[in-house]
């Protein structure tokens, strides 16, 4: 087992992975920006290093930083976290070569699945079904009208080097496809450093599936289920929950089943989750990401299993020690993403946290790194804590989590509490009956 970890991360994601160090009797270095030098994370930390300014380009992204942090500390792995550089493969390539671990899968890996085109073939060499679309980048914008007169308008446009919703835009009709091309191409380049596109049919209505797996060095391979992702705004998540309220007991079976076989056949170690869209009664491939997800407490909960724990056993060469049969999934878990944004605009709102309480009781789960006092940067994501109820039915897991917002005290900035709250109390949320498109709309009807 490793004797010290470095955290290449910052926020709620650095802390957790440093309490599952701590359990484990790993010692643990953070590495932090100029902005995070009072963060909670660096606070707790064995050893602490300063790797840049405030810009994550010159600080969580430098990764001439990191490795010489690594050095100096002696540290015998390095944790990405989510973001930043956890899917970079070139970074994970480059961790190995200075003789430390990267906790996660290979280079090579990390690699096929950043590319969404050849992700998508690779999977549909495994058996699992895409959506239907044009397996190639397009050239310019007369290749993509082409391809989209083919497949039919409604479109989405996709950046091929990407994930997150960036670089992603929906093309209504001829008209449209210049400009939501130039726009999508521009925002990938942005956001990857690559502008590559590909394109696919629009799905109307579908849910966002995801299921995890994690697999070891020796070929096994195994599930825990699936979460729901469905509530999101410009295809970013707000609110997950496990397992999904609308699959029935045979499409949660068969669906596992595949991914485990899929990932066997690829020899995949380490954490992932396989993300679907799934529309009358089908499932179709969209992405596999291969690192811890933000949603991953929600599975914690209705395993009993500590993830990230078992991220970095694996990556240590341990093996998994247990078989499907093994894992029950019991009860229902949510979680609400709480951002520092005004809840009617989603505008960004960062500042001094003046007072700050968390909530508590029976199945109630905060990760965060907010304390009174502390002042939220304006250079980073605007999420600052993820709130998780867990409840032996949904509608008990439902109760528990509204009765958490209502106690959580975040004062000084605005957060998204308030839209929360609104929507567990909608009739659509408390039946399930709800799909990808569900929380523009609502926004839209209540706040715009």
């Amino acid at each position: 087992m490793f004797d010290k970890i470095l955290i290449a991360n910052r926020g709620e994601i650095a802390l957790r992975i440093h309490r599952a160090c701590r359990e484990m009797g790993i010692r643990t270095v953070a590495v932090h920006s100029t902005a995070d030098a009072d963060a909670m994370h660096v606070r707790l930390a064995d050893e602490a290093v300063c790797i840049g300014p405030p810009n994550a380009s010159q600080s969580y992204l430098n990764v001439a930083a990191i490795l010489s942090a690594a050095e100096v500390t002696d540290s015998d792995a390095i944790h990405p976290g989510y973001g930043f550089l956890s899917e970079n493969a070139r970074f994970a390539a480059m961790v190995e070569e200075h003789d430390r671990v990267f906790i996660g899968p290979t280079s090579e890996h990390i690699s096929l699945m950043g590319n969404k085109i050849a992700a998508k073939e690779a999977m549909q060499n495994l058996g699992i079904q895409v959506v239907p679309g044009q397996e190639h980048v397009l050239q310019n914008v007369a290749a993509a009208e082409s391809s989209a007169m083919e497949i039919g308008y409604p479109v989405l446009i996709k950046a091929a080097a990407g994930g997150g919703g960036r670089g992603m835009k929906v093309v209504e009709t001829p008209q449209d496809m210049a400009a939501q091309y130039h726009a999508a191409r521009s925002e990938a380049e942005n956001a990857f450093g690559d502008g590559s596109l590909y394109i696919e049919r629009y799905l109307q209505g579908p849910r966002h599936i995801e299921v995890q797996i994690l697999a070891d060095k020796y070929g096994n391979t195994v599930h825990f289920g699936e979460r729901d992702c469905s509530l999101q705004r410009r295809h970013q998540k707000l609110v997950e929950e496990a397992p999904s309220p609308i699959l029935s007991a045979s499409e949660r079976e068969t669906i596992g089943q595949r991914v485990v076989a899929a990932m066997r056949s690829l020899k995949y170690s380490s954490l992932g989750t396989i993300e679907f869209l799934f529309e009358d009664g089908e499932f179709y491939f969209i992405e596999m990401n291969t690192r811890l997800q933000v949603e991953h407490p929600i599975t914690e909960m209705i395993t009993g299993t500590d993830l990230v724990r078992e991220q970095i056993r694996l990556s240590a060469g341990e093996e998994l020690g247990y078989t499907q049969d093994s894992i029950h999934v019991s009860g229902h878990a949510i979680e609400c993403r709480i951002n520092a944004e005004d809840h009617r605009t989603l505008m960004p709102s960062p500042g001094a946290v003046s007072d700050y309480h968390a909530p508590g009781g029976p199945g109630i789960r905060v990760d965060s790194a907010l304390y009174s006092g502390y002042r939220v940067p304006p250079n980073y994501d605007s999420m600052i804590s993820k709130l998780v109820a867990y409840g032996n039915t949904r509608a008990e897991c439902i109760k528990r989590m509204q009765r958490a917002l209502e106690e959580y005290v975040i004062d000084g900035i605005e957060t998204t509490i308030p839209l929360h709250l609104d929507l567990l109390k909608t009739s659509d949320f408390n039946d399930g009956l709800y799909d990808i498109n569900w929380l523009e709309s609502f926004i839209a009807t209540h706040y715009e």
